[in-house]
């Protein structure tokens, strides 16, 4: 059980401070393989399928479990000078707005 707690918390701490992670599918029993891949939530996907959790896109596929962040960070946008970047995690969206005035958008460059 401990183990498992602690497998748990790790996926968190690679959610919390990654771009994506993959975590390889183990064949632990060969006379009963796996049907698909258990999340973080120790929810059941099956191969193929694809979904969305705490702003990453997920799949699963019989190599293992892949998800990736779709929001776009400081790395991944060019944001003007007078301008900055603002991420609601909770809607999982981005813009680009002036600072002096975070109700005008900026356009990235």
């Amino acid at each position: 059980a401990s183990l498992h707690v602690f497998l748990c918390l790790l996926g968190l701490v690679v959610l919390c401070h990654s771009d994506g992670f993959f975590h390889k599918l183990e064949l632990k029993d060969p006379k009963n393989p796996p049907k698909g891949c258990v999340d973080e939530d120790g929810k059941q996907h099956d191969f193929g399928s694809e979904w969305n959790r705490d702003c990453m896109a997920c799949s699963c596929t019989r190599e293992g479990l892949s998800c990736s962040n779709n929001m776009p960070d400081a790395n991944t946008v060019d944001v003007p000078a007078d301008c900055e970047l603002v991420v609601d995690k909770d809607a999982c969206s981005a813009k680009v707005v002036m600072k002096s005035d975070k109700t005008k958008e900026c356009n990235p460059i």
